[in-house]
């Protein structure tokens, strides 16, 4: 049974919070909370099984330790229509029958630490940009983040909440803190402007990030696609595993066989 929530118990926090689907989850409820229709969060009861979801805007997000039938599931993406849904894998094979949806594969990276360039200068990070700025960025890099008004809402929204945070260096390659909660890290986001690609800022960005993240005792992480899977393990970035994300193919975007099978 799929039911409505609009609170977690500290019980229920202790087991969402063992993914990282659910410390999404958790982050995302702390900036919004339960009440606007744009951003909810539900409850998957079953007999032997329970699990949590969270749908945002055009997002849908499944975590759970245990095996969920995904009958319900199904109706529930057949009714909403999301861009993207993120799921337990054994979901995988009943929800990716339905139609205009393509399953990608994405690697889950652990940002370590590595000896940046002698080029690089710590002056020169950001670290309270203008979102304008952040934005001009970031439509280069992805070109279906039409939305400017959407996008800046929900992410001024969550840095206020102190769940989010947005970084710029040389005003030309932005990383954004999806969130930072518990000493736990997730990295999405990154881009660079197309005058400034084969520079080099990127790849000392983020190797910057690692050392200063891991010097506050804090664990972090990213979820790469397959078309930027090499340029992080080139960084040096540790592989953890792979999954896969279902997203609509009928919906304008970029590149729809960007990590194809």
């Amino acid at each position: 049974m799929i039911t409505r929530v609009y609170d977690f118990s500290e019980e229920e926090k202790a087991i969402i919070k063992q993914s990282w689907r659910g410390k999404k989850l958790l982050a995302y409820f702390k900036a919004y909370g339960g009440e606007y229709d744009f951003c909810r969060f539900f409850r998957l009861s079953y007999e032997n099984a329970i699990g949590y979801m969270f749908i945002l805007n055009s997002t849908l997000v499944i975590c759970s330790n245990d095996d969920l039938p995904a009958e319900e599931a199904l109706d529930f993406i057949k009714m909403h229509l999301p861009f993207r849904v993120e799921c337990p894998q054994s979901m995988l094979t009943a929800l990716s029958e339905i139609s205009n949806y393509q399953m990608l594969r994405r690697t889950l990276f652990a940002l370590k630490p590595h000896k940046v360039s002698d080029s690089f200068n710590e002056a020169d990070v950001e670290f309270n940009p203008k979102l304008s700025d952040v934005y001009d960025i970031l439509k280069e890099g992805f070109p279906n983040l039409t939305d400017y008004s959407l996008w800046l809402t929900d992410t001024s929204h969550r840095c206020r909440h102190g769940v989010s945070h947005v970084l710029t260096y040389k005003n030309s390659t932005t990383v954004t803190i999806v969130f930072d909660q518990e000493n736990s890290i997730m990295v999405g986001q990154v881009a660079t402007r197309a005058a400034n690609r084969g520079s080099g800022y990127a790849r000392d960005f983020l190797k910057w990030l690692a050392a200063w993240i891991g010097e506050m005792g804090k664990e972090a992480v990213l979820y790469a696609l397959d078309i930027r899977r090499s340029f992080y393990q080139q960084i040096g970035f540790e592989e953890i595993e792979t999954e896969y994300v279902l997203e609509r193919t009928d919906v304008a975007k970029e590149n729809t066989e960007k990590g194809a099978l």
